[in-house]
């Protein structure tokens, strides 16, 4: 598989301005992370404790530009710092611990959702104008209307308060310890489910509607219409001719969706308290602690970007023609 300088270019471009962003957006917040850790002692603020904060946490009183200095130095290291919400925890041991869980809950709503929205979309182009249609076909709009936290308190009130089916919060139960025993994996897949199902109604709507679209077109085509006529089954003519070859514009909606998901994975995990890379911004971001903010903004830009090269790469398996165009 070969990939242009021309796409590359685009990459590395789309990287810099991000890692500029990155830098910028945190200092737009009022206050500092010295402010906030002066606001959180209250009282206890004594003058010799406030000169000690500002003695290992001052270097953002200095010059923005000697702090974009130190930000660039520290990417060409691999050094982002040192958290001051978790010190003297550094930003990669905070963001390594809430990377596992938020992969975790995205790949797993992604997987789920991929999986329905295709099906019922191929369905519902199969069946175009039947009552299967007329019912999905509405219902995906629905979906994608409805904000992830409109669904997500729902979800929590219906499910957690007041029927007490679900655990209303965090990624496992806290009374067990972590590791390899179905005990633990349960618990992560029983308080995983409401965050997975408050992520893909939006996920399975855009799915189905991209599905649908696509698939009404490629029914058209002649090689489905040979696969027809070589009294083929319904089903091996719908996935095997149809849906396959219809699949390229869903994977290019996923690429174009993967900053959303972002985006939703954080009210998500904000809303049932799950411990991801969205609840560590949400926490740092109130704490104004610049290098997990960066650390964080930075690791989700490498992911989406990463994802997309990971699509692109992907086209040409599905569609032969595309190997030498990506």
């Amino acid at each position: 598989m070969r990939v242009s300088g021309r796409r590359l270019g685009v990459y590395a471009v789309a990287l810099a301005f991000a890692i500029v962003m990155n830098f910028i957006l945190p200092r737009l917040m009022p206050g500092t992370p010295v402010d906030a850790m002066v606001a959180q002692l209250g009282p206890r603020a004594t003058p010799a404790a406030v000169e000690a904060i500002k003695a290992r946490f001052g270097a953002v009183d200095q010059p923005v530009l000697l702090q974009f200095v130190d930000y660039m130095k520290g990417l060409a290291t691999f050094d982002l710092g040192v958290s001051v919400k978790y010190y003297p925890q550094t930003v990669v041991q905070v963001l390594s611990r809430s990377t596992i869980w938020t992969i975790f809950l995205v790949v797993t709503a992604i997987i789920f959702s991929l999986s329905v929205g295709v099906v019922l979309g191929a369905i519902s182009a199969w069946r175009r104008g039947g009552r299967f249609d007329t019912i999905i076909s509405p219902l995906a709009v629905v979906m994608i209307s409805v904000p992830p936290v409109i669904v997500g308190l729902t979800t929590l009130f219906m499910f957690g308060v007041s029927l007490r089916w679900l655990p209303v919060g965090y990624a496992y139960d806290p009374n067990l310890d972590p590791g390899l025993n179905f005990t633990f994996a349960g618990s992560v897949f029983i308080h995983a489910i409401m965050p997975v199902l408050t992520l893909s109604p939006f996920l399975i709507g855009e799915f189905q509607t991209t599905m649908r679209s696509s698939m009404i077109s490629v029914l058209g085509e002649d090689y489905v219409t040979m696969g027809r006529a070589k009294g083929l089954s319904h089903l091996s003519v719908m996935f095997g001719y149809g849906a396959r070859n219809a699949m390229l514009p869903v994977l290019t909606n996923l690429a174009l969706m993967l900053g959303a998901v972002f985006g939703g994975s954080i009210v998500t995990e904000i809303v049932f308290n799950y411990p991801g890379l969205g609840l560590t911004l949400y926490t740092a971001s109130i704490a104004r602690d610049y290098p997990v903010i960066q650390g964080q903004l930075l690791l989700m830009t490498l992911a989406t970007l990463g994802a997309n090269f990971l699509v692109d790469i992907i086209y040409g398996f599905i569609d032969p023609r595309l190997r030498d165009a990506v």
